[in-house]
C-alpha cells in the first residue's frame, strides 16, 4: 500500500458516497456560492460566540453529508476531523454531538486533507466500513485567536488572507456510488524562516511543492495526469511563489492545470486581501465544488493539496518561525 517514501495507495479505491459544503455570509455572496449544501446570512448562526457557531458550522456539514450517503449518524464507525481552534475543540465538541467513535486531527488548513487521508487509510486497510473526515473554520474565531478580534478594527497588510468561516465534510465507504481516492502524499515539515502571520502564503508555498513533488515521485506519474491540481490557501502571493518554485525544480506544470482553492472561492469585489484561507477553504472547495464537478464527469482526475502553517497564539509569542507542511489527495470519478 505504500509507494515511494511518502504515498499511500489505496488498492481498494475507497469511496465517497456524501460530502457536504456549509458556510457563512461572505461565501454566500462568493465564486462558488452555488456548490454549498447550506449557507448562512448570520456569522453567529443564532449562537453565543464565533466557537460555538463554527461547532455548528461542522455539526450540519457531518449531518448533511451523512444524509446525503443515505445513513444515519448510528451508522457511522469513525470520525475524522480537525479545525485551528486550540486543542481542535470545535471538532471535539461536534464529536460529543455526533457520538461516533472520534480520532482529532491537525495539520492547521492541511487539516481537509490529512483527515480524508486518515479516513481513507481506515477504509482501505479495513480497520472499518466507513469513516466522517471533516474540518472547519471560522472567521471570527481565528481571528480572535490568531490575530486581532475583528472588533478591533486592526488594519492588515496585502499579504493577508480571510478566513473562510464553513465546514466540509465526506462520507468515505468501502463501496457504492462517488468519487474514489486513489492516494494521499504526507507531507513533511518545512520551514523558511517566515515568521509573519500576516504571510502565511509564503510560509506554506515551499511545503505546498515539496509534498506535490514528492506525490509525482512516488507514484510515477506526471503532472497532466490530472485534470486539477489544487493547492489549499496559498492566495495570490503563496501561490505565485509556489509556481516559481516547481519550475526552478525542473517541474513545468501547465497553468490551466494548476490553481489555488484560496483563489477560488471568493470573487474579485470582495475585500479579502491576498485570497481565501483555513481549514474550510480547501475543505469546502474540495467536498462541495470539486467533488460535484467530478460527479456531473466535468472531472476525471484532481488532486487537493492542502497546506497549513502550524504555528500557535504561544509560538508567535515566543518569536518563532513559522513550521508549515502539506498533506495531498488524489480524487478520481
Amino acid at each position: 500500500m505504500q509507494k515511494g517514501q511518502q504515498t499511500w495507495f489505496f488498492e481498494s479505491q475507497p469511496v465517497i458516497i456524501g460530502s457536504a459544503a456549509v458556510g457563512g455570509p461572505f461565501e454566500a455572496n462568493g465564486a462558488l456560492a452555488d456548490d454549498f449544501d447550506l449557507l448562512h446570512g448570520d456569522m453567529w448562526l443564532g449562537q453565543k460566540s464565533f466557537e460555538k457557531a463554527e461547532k455548528k458550522l461542522l455539526e450540519q456539514a457531518c449531518e448533511i453529508a451523512i444524509d446525503k450517503a443515505g445513513m444515519k449518524k448510528e451508522d457511522v464507525q469513525f470520525f475524522v476531523s480537525g479545525d485551528l481552534m486550540n486543542q481542535i475543540i470545535s471538532s471535539s465538541f461536534a464529536a460529543r454531538t455526533l457520538g461516533v467513535p472520534f480520532l482529532g486531527v491537525f495539520g492547521a488548513c492541511s487539516s481537509s486533507m490529512e483527515s480524508l487521508a486518515v479516513a481513507s487509510l481506515i477504509v482501505n486497510s479495513k480497520a472499518g466500513k466507513n469513516a466522517l473526515a471533516a474540518c472547519s473554520s471560522h472567521n471570527g474565531s481565528v481571528e480572535k485567536q490568531f490575530r486581532y478580534p475583528t472588533e478591533y478594527g486592526s488594519q492588515k497588510p496585502p499579504s493577508a488572507q480571510w478566513t473562510v468561516t464553513g465546514a466540509g465534510a465526506a462520507l468515505v465507504a468501502d463501496q457504492g456510488e462517488g468519487p474514489r481516492v486513489i492516494a494521499a502524499t504526507v507531507g513533511r515539515v518545512v520551514d523558511m524562516g517566515i515568521s509573519d502571520p500576516f504571510n502565511m502564503g509564503a510560509a506554506m508555498a515551499p511545503a505546498a511543492v515539496d509534498t506535490i513533488q514528492a506525490h509525482f515521485r512516488d507514484m510515477g506519474i506526471e503532472p497532466t495526469h490530472y485534470d486539477v491540481i489544487a493547492t489549499g490557501d496559498l492566495g495570490k502571493i503563496g501561490h505565485a511563489i509556489a509556481a516559481d518554485l516547481l519550475k526552478k525544480h525542473g517541474m513545468n506544470i501547465p497553468e490551466e492545470i494548476i490553481t489555488d482553492c484560496g483563489l477560488m472561492i471568493y470573487k474579485e469585489d470582495q475585500q479579502v486581501f491576498a485570497g481565501g484561507s483555513g481549514c474550510a477553504c480547501s475543505g469546502t472547495v474540495t467536498f462541495g465544488h470539486f467533488v460535484k464537478r467530478l460527479k456531473k464527469g466535468e472531472l476525471k482526475r484532481i488532486l487537493v493539496v492542502a497546506t497549513g502553517a502550524l504555528l500557535s497564539p504561544l509560538s508567535y509569542q515566543q518569536k518563532e518561525t513559522i513550521p508549515c507542511i502539506a498533506h495531498a489527495v488524489a480524487i478520481e470519478a
